[in-house]
Order: C-alpha cells, then structure tokens, then sequence
C-alpha cells in the first residue's frame, strides 16, 4: 500500500481539531468530503484512526500512533524545504497547557530554560483540567502543567512528574507584619481559595484545629485573581509566596507567617510517546536540577 500524503493532512487536522465540523471549516471541505477520505485512510492503514465521545472525536492507540508517525513526516519535509532554500533550520514548537487557575510565575518558571531560545516557540494554551488532557490525549499538547493529579487510568497512561512544592503563606499589608497567626485570622478579613482547592481542605482543617472562625473577605479559583484582591487591600491571602514574588521584592505586600503543614504541589502531566517532544525532557531535567539544589 503506497501512503497517500494528503489523506495524512486532512487526517492530523481532524486529530487537532477534534470535530469533523471544525477540520473541515478550516480545510474549506465539505464534512462528507472530509469523513470518505478519514475512512479511506483507515481501510488503507487498517486500523479505526478516532473514536467518537460525545460531539467530538478522540484518537484511537493506532491513531495516535499515525499522527505521531505524520508528525514526523512534516517536520521532515519542512526541514527539507528549509535546507535547499537555505533558511534557518526548523524551530522547534512546545504546546504546553496551564490551569487556568495557575501561578502565572510558576509557569513562567518552568519555561524559563526555553522561552528566550531563539530556536523555539513556545505555544500556550490555558483552561480547565479536563479539556487541557483531553488536548494532551489527542496530541495537540506535548505537557500539562496543574495542581492537580490526574487519575492514571489504563486508558489514559498519564505520567505525572512533581516539579516544585511550595509553602503557603498568610500575605497581607507589610504594617500587618509581627502579628501572630491567631490574631491575623481573627482580626483580619481573609481572602481565600475556593472550597475545591485541595489548598483550602488543608486551610480549613488548620483553623477547625485552633478553633478560629475567619471572617472571609472574598473567595476565587485564580491565584491572578488572588494576587489582584491583596494588593487592593481587601484582606490577608492564603496562598503560595510564588504567587506575588514581585510584590514581596517591591515591599509593596508581606509575607506575615508560614502556614505550617500546608504546601501547594505543582505537577507536569505528560503521555508515553513513540516521538516525544525533546524539549519536555530538558524542562524535566531543569526542574529536577532545582528542586535537588
């Protein structure tokens, strides 16, 4: 069987995409068009390439193999048309997904070993856990960065690397410094993690166990929210230091006191690939280097 390399195109705008619909809308294709060539791919290769979950259509193993296989395959065809036209060699692209919830400097962090590289352009994308891995299944992202551990299902062989656990702190006003916990949380209004956040479980079970009742100001499931409504004064925060790095270094907040026994624990979220992303192993490797310093 010869591989037809149109088939593979409209193939890996289908993987990317997700939908019929979307894939072809953007390749100018009827939906009919696009769904008899998606099937002669399959008798061809003999495999089923996607299957369906609800509206959309998610890789298969085989398919994932193919678009790991058609990956490839462009990227050589563009380094060959860059060497003969004697451009520049082929960037290398990451796709990463972030939380949307995530500490921006966190991310940022992470990054830092490749974001300057002239070699490389980092694409990001940001939203909820669920749709973020959902792209990471399909291969349209190469890592995940959340809070959250995913569950490691036999359909769904997540590798989950730890790359940094950071303290939690109570932040506020720099006059509010030398103020005990307990007169902090009694005294002041707090501003808090959402009732989801593995972040506030650990909070609540800390004052249940000192028996205080915080008044909260306000409560939010972004840190960039978080960070906003402490540098307006609306209350203390409990959140991880990382979070308003720069606000510490300006004096412009706080750190008034460590929240002992409460940690916030960033992961990377990864698949087994037959042709993984290289650079996923040098931020890997980076991070690992950090933590071990």
């Amino acid at each position: 069987m010869q591989l037809n390399l149109h088939h593979l195109r409209l193939f890996r705008a289908v993987a990317r995409d997700g939908t019929l619909t979307g894939a072809a809308r953007s390749l100018n294709l009827s939906q009919s068009a696009l769904s008899k060539q998606i099937k002669t791919l399959e008798a061809n290769l003999g495999h089923d390439l996607f299957e369906r979950r609800g509206r959309g259509l998610v890789l298969t193993e085989a398919g994932r193999i193919a678009l790991d296989h058609a990956e490839a395959i462009f990227r050589t065809a563009e380094d060959l048309t860059a060497t003969l036209r004697g451009g520049a060699s082929q960037r290398m692209i990451l796709r990463v997904g972030a939380l949307a919830t995530l500490s921006r400097n966190f991310q940022i962090g992470f990054l830092e070993p490749v974001i300057r590289r002239r070699d490389t352009e980092v694409i990001l994308r940001s939203g909820g856990q669920a749709e973020l891995l959902r792209a990471l299944d399909a291969l349209s992202l190469d890592v995940v960065l959340t809070n959250l551990v995913p569950a490691r299902e036999a359909a769904h062989p997540y590798l989950v690397h730890a790359l940094s656990e950071q303290p939690v702190s109570l932040i506020g006003a720099p006059e509010l410094s030398g103020r005990p916990l307990t007169r902090l949380l009694s005294e002041e209004p707090v501003i808090l993690p959402t009732p989801e956040a593995a972040l506030r479980a650990s909070f609540d079970a800390m004052v249940g166990r000192l028996g205080l009742s915080p008044r909260i100001a306000a409560e939010a499931d972004d840190m960039a929210m978080l960070r906003l409504l402490v540098r307006e004064g609306v209350g203390v925060a409990v959140i991880p230091p990382i979070v308003v790095r720069d606000e510490l270094a300006a004096g412009m907040l706080a750190e008034l006191c460590q929240l002992d026994g409460i940690a916030e624990t960033f992961y990377a979220v990864t698949l087994e690939r037959r042709f993984p992303n290289p650079l996923i192993a040098e931020l890997l490797d980076a991070a690992e280097g950090l933590r071990a310093s």
